[in-house]
């Protein structure tokens, strides 16, 4: 063999075997994408394509009463008897005439059906007591949130002692303003009445604010009481306390008291103001 023949041979052996090593190679990229391809997840939907796997249902009235439940009649009552006693109000106000004590509070015993009340207000000036009261009442639950209340009131001062007959609602209006609205009656025709709304403006879970604003009205004059017929006047008050616990809360705040018709002309023909803004400071404490 010649040696031009044997350099054909080997150029084309060479190019038979780059040949081979390309297809193996080709063939074997082949194998590995398609394992590739079948261990690689499938791309997932996009958010806004997928439905809910449990669509939020819609809300029904029967959600709305369970999270929401109301006393209504032939429902079942709590048992027991309980007992609640709250002073709203012991506190020192700067008044025209020198520093006042002042108080107002109640205490209730019974169940949430059945209650007896114990209500009483007053005012100290100058270590004398300018006016002093107490209610004994029993009250029904006739709502949710509302009570009916029936009973006596006495009033020791201004004046001579009176005994009235009583009788009122009080429970909460919508938005979670507590109101008290209460009528009385007492021997000679005397009749009177007073509404008193207030509410608790939550700043924080500890600070509160108190707005409290009351009107009375009296049928007949009574000089030795310092009233007139008529509107008797406004009583209001803005209180800001803080509850170092949820018993026990110290506050300041400002009153201001305003007669109104007869009554201002009263107090003016005795030389008194027909109003007065008052700085108070006081506790708020109940058991």
């Amino acid at each position: 063999m010649s040696a031009r023949t044997d350099t054909t041979t080997l150029s084309w052996l060479a190019a038979a075997l780059a040949a081979s090593s390309i297809a193996h190679a080709q063939d074997h990229s082949h194998h590995d994408h398609d394992a590739m391809q079948r261990a690689a997840p499938a791309p997932a939907a996009s958010a806004g394509d997928a439905e809910p796997v449990t669509p939020v249902p819609e809300l029904t009235d029967a959600d709305r009463e369970a999270a929401f439940p109301e006393l209504a009649a032939g429902m079942e009552h709590v048992p027991g008897e309980n007992a609640f006693v709250l002073v709203d109000q012991f506190e020192f106000r700067d008044a025209d005439a020198g520093t006042n004590l002042a108080w107002k509070g109640e205490a209730w015993f019974g169940s949430d059906l059945n209650r007896l009340w114990l209500r009483s207000a007053g005012e100290r000036v100058d270590g004398v007591t300018e006016g002093a009261e107490l209610e004994v009442l029993y009250g029904r639950s006739v709502a949710a949130w509302w009570d009916i209340v029936a009973g006596i009131k006495h009033d020791f001062k201004p004046g001579a002692s009176r005994n009235w007959a009583a009788i009122g609602i009080e429970g909460l209006l919508p938005g979670r303003f507590e109101a008290s609205v209460m009528a009385y009656v007492a021997e000679s025709g005397h009749f009177a009445a007073s509404i008193e709304v207030q509410y608790d403006l939550l700043i924080t879970n500890r600070l509160i604010l108190q707005p409290i604003v009351g009107l009375s009205h009296f049928s007949k004059s009574d000089p030795a009481r310092g009233v007139a017929s008529g509107l008797q006047g406004i009583d209001a008050g803005l209180r800001l306390r803080y509850e170092f616990s949820r018993q026990f809360a110290p506050y300041v705040g400002v009153t201001y008291t305003r007669a109104l018709g007869n009554t201002a002309d009263l107090l003016a023909a005795d030389g008194e103001g027909r109003s007065e803004t008052m700085a108070v400071a006081g506790i708020r404490a109940w058991f």
